[in-house]
């Protein structure tokens, strides 16, 4: 869960180099209003790509008994960690006809 945070106003100083760095940049000039309201989100603009960033930060599911899940987690932090170790150290023999 992200939070809030507090940030400290900007300095006059601060904004004046903000502001001299946007003029001296032509190729990446400061949003219009106007930018803004035509502006569409990521996903919507480039699907595939941000379906595979999606993939990608999920990582893969697996299902698991729920006692199976809660003894692990009563372990504490970094108990999906060790669910990986566990499935890592178990045998696992690859099927006769190569499926999955």
């Amino acid at each position: 869960m992200t939070t809030a945070r507090a940030f400290r106003p900007l300095t006059d100083a601060e904004e004046a180099r903000i502001q001299e760095g946007i003029r001296r940049d032509p190729d990446n000039p400061e949003w219009t209003k106007e930018d803004f309201a035509n502006a569409k989100p990521f996903a919507e603009v480039f699907p595939e790509l941000a379906a595979s960033i999606e993939r990608e930060r999920r990582g893969t599911s697996v299902r698991l008994d729920p006692d199976i899940v809660e003894k692990f987690r009563r372990t504490g932090e970094g108990w999906e960690a060790r669910v990986n170790e566990v499935l890592r150290k178990a045998e696992i023999e690859e099927p006769a006809d190569g499926t999955r």
